[in-house]
């Protein structure tokens, strides 16, 4: 987990009580834009990949080449039970992660939860770019991410917040973000 940065200014308009839990297909950028988020916010960031390759002690590519995607998923479940259950913070998660039904309501429960949702088409340019995501190795990008969009948008849609991230800056989509959760916990104080 890395602190956020010590000149970070906290935004505002949101007041965080809760850990900010990122959700979402592979590629949209969960990662990238998390660490800007938490740095606008004042909070510590947590890739949920990068924790579950610390606690491994390997990367998530060994993990699924050696011990398969059950087993990943097993491991995940762990450390996304750890970091949630600990100090409010951002967490990247796994595009897999809500797939679980105890994770999911762990999130519910102890997270406030966004769904970075984007263009499939922009997704598989980008995750075209890195040979690291098992999932798609020796498969069309466009086509695996449609399959997967089918079986999980359904499960994302239980997010608190749902923000539609695209082409634009990073610092748009933090923009983004900042506003959708003002807005739900204004919907909440009503």
């Amino acid at each position: 987990m890395t602190p956020a940065a010590s000149d970070a200014k906290p935004a505002a308009t949101v007041t965080v009580d809760r850990t900010i839990a990122l959700i979402g297909l592979m590629g949209v950028g969960k990662s990238t834009v998390g660490r800007r988020l938490a740095r606008r916010l004042g909070l510590p960031f947590a890739d949920g990949d990068t924790e579950i390759e610390e606690a491994a002690g390997m990367t998530v590519s060994d993990i699924f080449s050696l011990y398969g995607e059950e087993e990943f998923r097993a491991g995940e479940a762990r450390v996304m039970k750890r970091l949630v259950e600990g100090p409010p913070m951002v967490l990247a998660t796994g595009g897999g992660a809500v797939m679980n039904p105890e994770t999911r309501a762990l999130l519910k429960d102890k997270a406030l939860t966004v769904w970075m949702r984007a263009d499939l088409q922009v997704v598989a340019e980008r995750v075209r770019r890195r040979d690291t995501r098992p999932l798609l190795r020796g498969r069309d990008p466009l086509e695996t991410l449609k399959r997967m969009a089918e079986v999980r948008y359904p499960i994302y849609a239980f997010a608190d917040v749902t923000v539609d991230v695209g082409t634009g800056a990073h610092s748009q989509s933090v923009d983004t973000i900042i506003e959708a959760i003002a807005a739900h916990h204004q919907g909440q104080a009503s």
